[in-house]
C-alpha cells in the first residue's frame, strides 16, 4: 500500500479524533475560564484548590483505587481460571453480557436487591442476622461499582494469559519452581500489560462516577463526577464544572502515561 493510500485511509480517523476528542477537550478548557455570569476569570482554578475540592479529589482517587483493587483481586483469578476451562469463550461471553445492559437498569436492580425489603435483607433475616442498612452505604457503592467494572478488567487479563507460551510454565516447573514462584516469576510478569490495561479501563472511569454515587450511595460518597454533574445540571456553573473536568483529563493522561506498557529496545528493535 502506497503512502498516499494510507494517508487517505487516515482521514476518517483524524476527523473522528478532531471532532469527538480534541474539540470537546478544547471546549472544556475554554469554558473553564468563565464564571457563572459569563465573565472571563481565573477564579475557577483558584477555587479548585480550596479544601472542599481537594477533599473531593482525594475522595475520588481513594474510591477509584478501592474499586480498581477489588476488581483486580476478583478478575485476575477468574480470568486465569477461564483460560483453563473447556468452553472458555462461552464463559467469557457470559461474563461480558451484563455490559450490554443499561447502567441505569443495573443500578435500579441493585436498589431492589439492597433495599429494606430486598433480597439481601430477606436473606439476612432468614439466617437470623436481621435486617441491615445496606443501601446508601460505602459497602453498597463499592460492591455495585466493582460488579459493573469486573468485565472490563477480566477481558485484557484473559487475553494476556491466553498469549503466554505454555512451554515457559512447563520449563519453570521442570526447573523445580513451586506454583507460587512460577506465578510470581513467569505468569504475572507476562500478564502485567493486561493488568495495566485493565486498571486503566477501571480506574479512569471510576474517577468520574456520578450515577452510582447518587442512586446506590445516596450522595454519601461525593466524587468529582458528582460535582461536575451538580455544576452543569443544578447550579448551571459550567465554568467550575469545566475546570473540574480539565483536572480530571490531566489526571487521566498522567494515569495512562504511568500505566502504559514500556517496551525495551535492544539492538534498535522492539522485543
Amino acid at each position: 500500500m502506497s503512502r498516499k493510500s494510507r494517508a487517505v485511509y487516515l482521514v476518517p480517523y483524524l476527523l473522528w479524533i478532531i471532532l469527538f476528542v480534541v474539540a470537546p477537550i478544547l471546549l472544556i478548557v475554554y469554558y473553564s475560564f468563565f464564571d457563572i455570569n459569563g465573565n472571563f476569570t481565573f477564579s475557577n482554578y483558584q477555587h479548585f484548590f480550596t479544601p472542599v475540592y481537594m477533599k473531593m479529589t482525594l475522595s475520588s482517587f481513594w474510591y477509584a483505587f478501592l474499586i480498581t483493587l477489588f476488581t483486580l483481586l476478583i478478575s485476575y483469578p477468574t480470568a486465569y481460571l477461564l483460560t483453563k476451562l473447556k468452553h472458555k469463550q462461552l464463559w467469557l461471553l457470559l461474563i461480558i453480557l451484563p455490559t450490554w445492559i443499561n447502567l441505569l437498569l443495573k443500578a435500579y436492580a441493585f436498589i431492589g436487591i439492597f433495599g429494606t425489603y430486598g433480597t439481601a435483607n430477606q436473606f439476612l433475616k432468614f439466617i437470623g442476622i436481621g435486617g441491615k442498612q445496606i443501601l446508601f452505604t460505602d459497602f453498597s457503592f463499592l460492591f455495585v461499582s466493582t460488579y459493573i467494572f469486573i468485565p472490563f478488567m477480566i477481558l485484557p487479563i484473559f487475553n494476556a494469559v491466553e498469549e503466554i507460551n505454555p512451554t515457559l510454565i512447563q520449563a519453570s516447573r521442570d526447573l523445580g519452581a513451586s506454583s507460587w514462584t512460577t506465578f510470581k516469576r513467569v505468569i504475572f510478569p507476562l500478564t502485567a500489560d493486561g493488568v495495566k490495561a485493565g486498571c486503566q479501563a477501571v480506574f479512569i472511569p471510576a474517577l468520574s462516577l456520578f450515577m452510582i454515587t447518587r442512586l446506590i450511595a445516596g450522595n454519601r460518597v461525593i466524587t468529582l463526577g458528582t460535582a461536575i454533574e451538580e455544576h452543569f445540571l443544578v447550579t448551571q456553573d459550567w465554568g467550575m464544572g469545566s475546570t473540574i473536568g480539565v483536572f480530571l483529563i490531566i489526571a487521566m493522561i498522567i494515569i495512562m502515561f504511568l500505566t502504559g506498557s514500556k517496551r525495551k529496545r535492544k539492538g534498535g528493535t522492539n522485543k
